[in-house]
């Protein structure tokens, strides 16, 4: 889930702020860090959000991959043909 503080520091990677209870009412902006509005925290959350949701074939491809020591093994048994069959099992069940 993309925060509150995740969407403040994409805007603003510098800021220094204390969020309570990650809502956008409740900010806290430290030495100076200037206010963003909450109009733009909400948008930058909300396509923070859609890219996390649109990336998860890439979290669940990375959880069932094997690891690479047991890729490289499998290339050095099989080849890079088998290597290859191994991998392109995972991308199929978790297609883009």
């Amino acid at each position: 889930m993309a925060t509150v503080l995740d969407a403040i520091l994409k805007i603003n990677p510098n800021a220094e702020v204390t969020v309570n209870g990650n809502d956008v009412d409740n900010i806290i902006w430290h030495n100076g860090t200037e206010v963003i509005s909450k109009s733009d925290i909400q948008t930058k959350q909300t396509e923070l959000q859609t890219e996390y949701n649109n990336n998860k074939y890439q979290r669940d491809r990375a959880a069932e991959y094997p690891s690479i020591v047991d890729q490289l093994d499998d290339i050095y048994h099989n080849g890079i043909d088998g290597w290859k069959t191994t991998i392109k099992a995972v991308k199929d069940k978790y297609p883009k």
